[in-house]
């Protein structure tokens, strides 16, 4: 997860409280795609063309995954194999 001090997480989490609000509430078929479009423009509008540029964006994401991962997917999968046994 983004360890970032909370003074520096309340300016964005206030910018995003209509982005997120708007993107919940399309059907749920649009709202991957509507993630993706915002957050490939965020990419374009930080990351300048560069090798070294698109370096550090493809590091980003793979980081975002693989912390989603290990901070809410695998403990889920934890829980519901207590609740229902392992494979």
């Amino acid at each position: 997860m983004p360890y970032i001090k909370s003074d520096k997480r309340q300016p964005i989490d206030e910018l995003l409280i209509s982005i997120t609000e708007h993107i919940s509430q399309l059907p749920l078929e649009e709202q991957d795609g509507a993630l993706n479009y915002m957050i490939t423009k965020l990419l374009k509008s930080v990351y300048t063309p560069s090798y070294f540029n698109y370096n550090r964006a493809v590091g980003l994401i793979n980081c975002i995954g693989e912390e989603w991962y290990r901070r809410q997917i695998a403990p889920y999968e934890d829980k519901k194999i207590l609740e229902n046994g392992d494979v």
